[in-house]
């Protein structure tokens, strides 16, 4: 299946189980793998045939930044089913959120969770 790949996108946002994290907020990392079928895109150069990465990134960035979570895994969960109720076409998603700024005392690029889910 085809795929199209948003890497890194930074988002500041207000997630976690610390209410300092709640108040003061940090930078989250987003990779989004949205599998879908681009053979129409391909044939006819159309946008409209189509799923937007730029709307992908609006999509996410809205949806990470509406509520605030204790939890990665939440997080996740809400950005996967929003981009499948957004966009239809998209069949299967791997969504990895890292958390490169967790208040934890070691040393470390950032935790993250995975998660991969497909349209039912």
């Amino acid at each position: 299946m085809d795929k199209i790949i948003v890497k890194n996108l930074k988002i500041f946002a207000y997630h976690g189980v610390n209410p300092e994290e709640k108040q003061d907020g940090q930078n989250f990392v987003f990779d989004i793998t949205a599998f879908l079928d681009l053979s129409v895109p391909c044939a006819t150069d159309d946008v409209n045939d189509t799923v937007s990465y730029a709307k992908i990134i609006k999509s996410v960035t809205r949806i990470a930044t509406s509520e605030k979570n204790d939890l990665l895994e939440h997080v996740a969960q809400r950005v996967a089913d929003g981009l499948f109720k957004d966009f239809p076409k998209i069949q299967r998603l791997i969504i990895t959120l890292k958390k490169p700024e967790a208040p934890i005392k070691a040393d470390f690029d950032y935790v993250a969770v995975e998660i991969e889910r497909e349209r039912k």
